[in-house]
């Protein structure tokens, strides 16, 4: 069992930055995949970014590619997400998520999630 908790959303100017992380409870926190995942209203939960665990990997969905980067510490039992060029259609819940195998981009493969945070972005 694992314990996700997310935080550092909050309210940016379009083109500004933020930086979401996700503290995970365990020992274990390398054996998992990480990940981030979005929703806005109406619409459904999307892939955003993953991780690899020990080894690190990472890959990214078509629209943060560039501008997002996703980074852990396993020391720390942390993922982190930054967003920076943040645009108003990026306004969403910000969710993390893991699972024990292979760090998956599919919203129904992670076994664990966090609450989420809120990230809006104003233009």
């Amino acid at each position: 069992q694992v314990q996700l908790v997310e935080s550092g959303g909050g309210l940016v100017q379009v083109g500004g930055s933020l930086r979401l992380s996700c503290a995970a409870s365990g020992r274990t926190f390398s054996r998992y995949a990480m990940a981030w995942f979005r929703q806005a209203p109406g619409k459904e939960r999307e892939f955003v970014a993953r991780i690899s665990g020990s080894v690190v990997n990472t890959d990214y969905a078509d629209s943060a590619k560039g501008r997002f980067t996703i980074s852990r510490d396993n020391a720390k039992n942390t993922v982190y997400l930054q967003l920076s060029s943040l645009k108003p259609e990026d306004t969403a819940v910000y969710y993390c998520a893991a699972r024990t195998q292979y760090y998956s981009s599919i919203t129904y493969t992670y076994d664990y999630w966090g609450q989420g945070t809120q990230v809006t972005v104003s233009s």
